[in-house]
Order: structure tokens, then C-alpha cells, then sequence
């Protein structure tokens, strides 16, 4: 498959944002090599790009689930021509109106309003402090919010901070300002974010850092999750930093070294990131939509692959079930003999783009899911660096 090149690429949004749409099709048609636009292509489109994207609601349930608990019928999806649109006026559109978000606190709560600075910048953040507070340290969780998302919304939305209560622990949720990002997505695609002490890899890693010296967090027990360009900026950030988070959960984002520039975001996210042998060394847990036409549910296989090299002889369970709200889901994991799971893949019919078990009042959110929070606090449970 050919990927569209850079020049080709601006010359296509000159086209588009001319109202040529006719010949920016054709041109990037004949680049990527694909079938005409009222075609039904082989996988879901979505834009990646440097005037990024924004994340479409979740789909409705079906009434009555199908037996087949991870079926992978294609979903329905953008044509070519609906795509250009959507680049021309800046990224994907909103799809419904983001909900107020305001975040309640239990008495003896704090969500602190913090910002770090760094050599590679500054980004503001919350941090939760639970009410409940054990008498030794608490594990930290970094949470990394989706596109045209907030820490508010994004803390309201998977219902991390209840749960911070529960389990005893702190939460944290960077903001990507629109400086950084007209839509303030984390920068997944770009070579200069992708590595070790670089870019927003190091403004993470720094800014995690000074909460294990400033609050009662415990090093041993970092972890780090994400949704869309979130879940694959934390794939990046816990493959560089694996002396710092314990695991790692994946929501509906992409592997490490998907892409390298726009055009092969868009086609990472279109049709599924090409194989790739990196590795990511720290225990991995991920969650995808099937019916996702935004990234590509593929991507939460080559997650699972990158999770999984390095470790031979792992067993392979296989459980289907039906969350509460009437998702039906398939949970594989990945364990030794003796010690905790490596690797979860969560495949859950009939969800789009959006946190699954999430609460209403968040954006970008699907409450019939099963509960990727708690999910993911019970895998990270599981790890620690001691």
C-alpha cells in the first residue's frame, strides 16, 4: 500500500480548501492507490493530522447482541469526499454538543490545579487527591485525555476519581493545550514525540515525576492509561519509560511507531498500523470498539502484539461475556503459570470510539460497555516495579 506523501498531502487541503473537492479526491485516489469514493473500503477512515482530529460519540447497542461476541463485520463509515471536509475545516467534527463538566468532591477531596515545567515545556494538570487516604503511599494513575477533551471532562467522563476513593490512590490528568494542538490531542504521530527524553514522551515523564516528589505516591506503582490519540501517546510515553510506569492501559489507541508524519497516521488509523517488531516492555491491557470507525480496531492487536513479544510461553485464556449496560465483550489474556496477567485485549461489540462504561455526563463516552476503569485499576493492581 502507498501512503500519501507529504507534498501530495498539502496540495489535497489546497484542493479541498479551494471547494475543489472533485480533484482532491481524485489526487488522493490515485496516491493511495484505493478504490473509488462511493466504495466500500477495507477498513474505517479517520483523520490524523496536525490540525488533528476529535473523537465521534459511541454508537447505540443493539437491541438483541448477535452469539458471535466479537464479530468483525465492518462498521458504517465516511466516504473519501466526507473526509476532505472534514480536513478542510480543521478536523473531524463534534458529533453532538460537549456536555458542562463539573467535578464533585467528597469532603477531604482535592483535585489540585498544578503545572509543570520543563526543558521540552510546561503543561497544566489535575491531580486527585482521595479523601480516603491510606497511611503508607498510594499508587499513582496518569490519565492522558482524547482529543478536544479536558482533564474535567475526561475525570467525569471514566469515573476515575470514584474510583481513586475506592482503591486509595491518585489520579492525574495532563492538559494538552491548543497551543500544542489545535485540538488539543497529544502529538502521537510526530518523530519528535516518540522518544526517550524528547518532546511530550519527556514533558510526561517529567511532569509524573513531580508528583512522586511532591505527594505521597508510590514509585514502585505508576501507571499510565489513555483514549484515541491519548491511548497512543501513553503506548509511546510507557514504552520509553518503563523504569518509571509499572503498566499500561490502550483505549481505542494505536501502537508504537504507527506513524511518522500525517500521511501515515491517516493510514494507521484507516486501515491498521503496519507490523512493526518494537516491543513495549510493560504489562499491557487494551480496549476497543469494533464498530470504532476512527482507529481502526487492528490497532488494539498490534498493541497486544507489541505487549506480548519478549514473553514466550504466556497462557491464552479466552472469556465472552456481557457488560451491565448489554455490550457483549471478548476478554483475552495473556499469563505465566504463576505470576500476574501480561496482556489483556478487550473487543467490545458494537461500541464506536469512546470510553466504554463511561458516565453520560462526560464527552465521548460508552456507558452500555464494560467498565474500563475499574478494568484497568484491577490489571495495574497487579504490577509494580518492587
Amino acid at each position: 500500500m502507498k501512503f500519501l506523501i507529504p507534498p501530495a498531502m498539502a496540495k489535497t487541503i489546497g484542493l479541498t480548501r479551494a471547494g475543489r473537492l472533485r480533484d482532491a479526491t481524485a489526487l488522493i485516489q490515485a496516491t493511495l492507490a484505493r478504490r473509488p469514493d462511493d466504495a466500500s473500503p477495507p477498513a474505517p477512515t479517520g483523520i490524523p493530522t496536525s490540525i488533528p482530529t476529535g473523537i465521534p460519540t459511541a454508537q447505540n447497542a443493539n437491541p438483541r447482541p448477535p452469539r458471535n461476541p466479537a464479530p468483525r463485520t465492518p462498521a458504517p463509515r465516511c466516504t473519501l469526499s466526507e473526509t476532505l471536509r472534514h480536513i478542510a475545516s480543521g478536523g473531524m467534527p463534534n458529533h453532538g454538543t460537549k456536555p458542562a463538566v463539573g467535578v464533585n468532591l467528597p469532603p477531604g477531596a482535592q483535585f489540585l490545579s498544578l503545572t509543570h515545567v520543563s526543558p521540552q515545556g510546561s503543561r497544566d494538570y489535575r491531580l486527585y487527591v482521595p479523601a480516603q487516604r491510606p497511611d503508607r503511599p498510594m499508587p499513582l494513575v496518569v490519565m492522558l485525555h482524547g482529543c478536544t477533551q479536558t482533564p474535567e471532562d475526561f475525570a467525569t467522563g471514566t469515573g476515575m476519581n470514584a474510583l481513586a476513593e475506592e482503591f486509595g490512590c491518585l489520579v492525574a490528568y495532563p492538559a494538552q493545550p491548543s497551543g500544542a494542538n489545535a485540538q488539543n490531542c497529544w502529538n502521537w504521530f510526530r518523530p519528535e514525540d516518540q522518544a526517550r527524553d524528547h518532546g511530550e514522551p519527556a514533558l510526561i515523564a517529567g511532569l509524573t515525576r513531580a508528583i512522586l516528589r511532591d505527594h505521597p505516591a508510590d514509585p514502585a506503582r505508576v501507571y499510565l492509561a489513555g483514549l484515541s490519540a491519548g491511548g497512543a501517546a501513553a503506548a509511546i510515553v510507557a514504552a520509553a519509560y518503563p523504569d518509571i510506569y509499572s503498566a499500561v492501559g490502550v483505549h481505542s489507541g494505536l501502537p508504537v511507531g504507527s506513524a511518522r508524519d500525517v500521511p501515515s497516521a491517516f493510514a494507521a488509523m484507516r486501515s491498521g498500523a503496519p507490523a512493526d517488531r518494537r516491543k513495549t516492555p510493560v504489562p499491557t491491557i487494551a480496549f476497543h470498539g469494533l464498530a470504532d470507525t476512527t482507529v481502526h480496531p487492528a490497532n488494539a492487536e498490534a498493541v497486544l502484539a507489541q505487549a506480548l513479544r519478549g514473553h514466550p510461553g504466556l497462557r491464552k485464556a479466552v472469556e465472552t461475556g456481557v457488560a451491565p449496560g448489554g455490550r457483549r465483550f471478548q476478554r483475552t489474556s495473556f499469563a505465566t503459570a504463576t505470576g500476574p496477567t501480561q496482556a489483556e485485549h478487550w473487543q467490545i461489540d458494537g461500541a464506536g470510539h469512546a470510553w466504554a462504561g463511561g458516565h453520560r455526563t462526560g464527552s465521548y463516552t460508552d456507558p452500555q460497555g464494560p467498565d474500563a476503569s475499574r478494568e484497568m485499576l484491577r490489571f495495574f493492581r497487579q504490577h509494580s516495579l518492587a
